[in-house]
């Protein structure tokens, strides 16, 4: 046990405030947090709730998370990870779908677990705050037959009691983390615990780690993991992005994860600084950056590729992300090869893109240190998985072709998910023969790394990591006034949607008639105001169905000609041809995002 090993290493920090300002960040040791797990563990214990039980948490990163988390694995109770972003609804769903007994609750969403009652109350009997509770929501949450603590009231209730940890075994399940489907509601993917351990690997004990992902998605929960199995430290962000970089600086982290969204913004901001620091500054920055690109094309190490120029110039942006971060880890969607390229060469440290999804149990493929061959994949498998592509004959992908193959990823090994809970029809079709099919399309490389190049499904990622279920969408869009038909299109390399409409040809007229806009109808579609009246109608429309942000078109195209087989755009049953679809309106689709940036 890690607090056998290193009891005095901090392990879970956040900042201090002082007069309303954030001040330095303030440690628990690994002995402090697991005599907090301990009581946590007996107070649930004593409310009955054991082994195999179901524990919810829900909120936002902080050092409670944690320590509920670890007292569900002490106790071998089902960690069920709640959050809002896979749609309305999706909380309530949770809490019934995994039968939460006991939630651990951030103390600003306890309102949204109000909203999941009475139906959520058939198991939910109990809510830890994180904090405090305010004596409204505990007359409500009382009024509904549940009980409701505050954090330091919960920590006192199991009293001395000492409850014996029960045994547990590989295969028994540690979590149940909830991950959207194409269509319809979330899947609860079964991790055990073989799979989370079968992932912990090389870490230091003196390694900083800044916790901001969210802990309910897999890649933040298996890191954090890792970091406590090797006695290494973790601080918590204050929550809100545009103070990331300042919580960075203060904390000094020795490690950094990253959705491309996040990197996306710091690639912009050294641009930024580049271009606008004068005529020497940018010279000298450009001739350092080529000298040292190239030698790590040859071959070089990226601390050995151009030491001077990293102490000249380099360092300051290697300052600018604490000045101690020795790797940065890339994952949830693909990173740019620019963005990618850019970044091992100036921040002073590894760059590398992995790739898994929750049901591998997040890391599958990592891109080898110190390797630009490797740029733009997601580098070779992990060595505790196996993997193998599969044809895909209606997409034109061959898994045996000499040139290139290309098919669907399949992955097996002990990282790999114990089925859905509740879905074993679903659990069939994407586990075959032990093989766990992704739905992602991969094309192998000569030096044995995996690009990632298409979703044998409708279900993408946006560059900040955030699926999007695209048929699901288009049937609610399909649903505003003005609207025949739509096809919506995003990808990993943009953080919003955009979309093509066929408008209605009477309600488009109808508008134009109300406000003065003349011509046929073909002239109507590239009116920018009509343009702008379809997208108000889609931002209607989604907001009514409680759509997320990320969820809304962000700009449209108006296309008066109905999508058709004429143009090889639908398929005789008026199914999309995506592929079709993007290859036909790719300037369209470029000049919309072009627009918007």
């Amino acid at each position: 046990m890690t607090v056998e090993r290193c009891p005095d290493n901090k392990m879970l920090g956040r900042r201090e405030f002082v007069d309303g300002k954030a001040g330095k960040y303030t440690w628990i040791t690994y002995k402090e947090a697991y005599d907090t797990v301990i009581k946590v563990g007996a107070s649930i214990r004593s409310l009955g709730v054991g082994k195999g039980g179901r524990c919810g948490i829900y909120g936002a990163n902080c050092p409670e998370w944690v320590i509920s988390m670890q007292a569900c694995n002490a106790h071998g109770i089902y960690c069920v990870p709640l959050y809002d972003t896979l749609g309305a609804g999706a909380v309530e769903f949770i809490l019934c779908h995994a039968e939460v007994e006991i939630a651990f609750i951030e103390e600003k969403k306890i309102g949204e677990v109000l909203k999941t009652f009475p139906n959520a109350t058939k198991y939910l009997k109990t809510i830890v705050s994180f904090g405090k509770v305010n004596p409204e929501q505990k007359e409500k949450v009382e009024q509904n037959g549940v009980s409701i603590y505050s954090w330091e009231e919960f920590l006192q209730l199991g009293g001395e009691e000492k409850y014996e940890l029960p045994t547990k075994q590989k295969d028994d399940i540690c979590t149940i983390m909830y991950t959207s489907g194409t269509t319809g509601d979330p899947k609860g993917v079964l991790i055990s615990n073989r799979s989370i351990i079968t992932i912990i690997s090389a870490l230091r004990e003196d390694d900083v780690y800044i916790s901001y992902l969210p802990l309910a998605h897999i890649f933040d929960r298996v890191l954090e993991e890792v970091f406590i199995h090797h006695g290494a430290s973790i601080g918590f962000w204050r929550g809100d992005v545009k103070l990331l970089v300042e919580d960075i600086g203060e904390l000094k982290p020795t490690i950094f994860c990253a959705v491309p969204r996040v990197l996306d913004r710091i690639y912009g901001g050294l641009q930024d600084k580049v271009s606008t620091g004068g005529f020497l500054k940018k010279t000298l920055f450009n001739v350092a950056y080529k000298y040292k690109q190239g030698n790590m094309v040859k071959g070089s190490k990226h601390e050995e590729a151009a030491a001077m120029f990293d102490k000249l110039v380099f360092t300051k942006v290697k300052r600018g992300l604490g000045g101690r971060v020795r790797l940065i880890l890339s994952g949830a969607a693909p990173l740019s090869n620019h963005v990618e390229e850019y970044l091992r060469v100036v921040t002073c440290s590894l760059v590398l893109q992995g790739y898994g999804l929750t049901e591998t149990c997040a890391g599958s493929f990592v891109s080898l240190p110190n390797n630009m061959s490797m740029l733009g994949t997601v580098g070779p498998p992990v060595p505790y998985v196996e993997v193998h592509l599969e044809s895909v004959p209606e997409m034109g992908y061959d898994a045996l072709s000499k040139e290139s193959p290309r098919g669907e990823i399949c992955i097996r090994g002990d990282t790999l998910f114990s089925g859905y809970h509740k879905r074993e029809d679903l659990t069939k079709e994407v586990l075959v023969d032990g093989w766990f099919h992704t739905g992602d399309i991969g094309e192998w490389q000569s030096d044995g790394s995996m690009k990632i190049i298409d979703r044998k499904k409708n279900i993408f990622k946006l560059s900040q990591g955030e699926y999007v279920a695209v048929e699901n969408l288009e049937n609610i869009f399909g649903q505003a006034p003005g609207v025949d038909s739509i096809w919506v299109y995003g990808n990993s390399f943009e953080s919003c949607l955009v979309a093509v409409v066929n408008p209605n040809k009477q309600a488009l007229e109808r508008w134009a008639e109300s406000n003065g806009v003349t011509g046929d109808f073909a002239t109507m579609c590239e009116d920018p105001k009509a343009k702008e009246f379809i997208l108000g109608e889609l931002t209607k429309t989604g907001k009514e169905k409680k759509l997320k942000g990320f969820e809304l078109i962000r700009a449209v195209h108006l296309e008066p000609v109905p999508f058709d087989m004429d143009r090889d755009l639908i398929t005789p049953t008026y199914k999309k041809k995506r592929p079709q679809l993007l290859k036909y309106y790719q300037n369209v689709i470029d000049s919309m995002y072009k627009n918007m940036k």
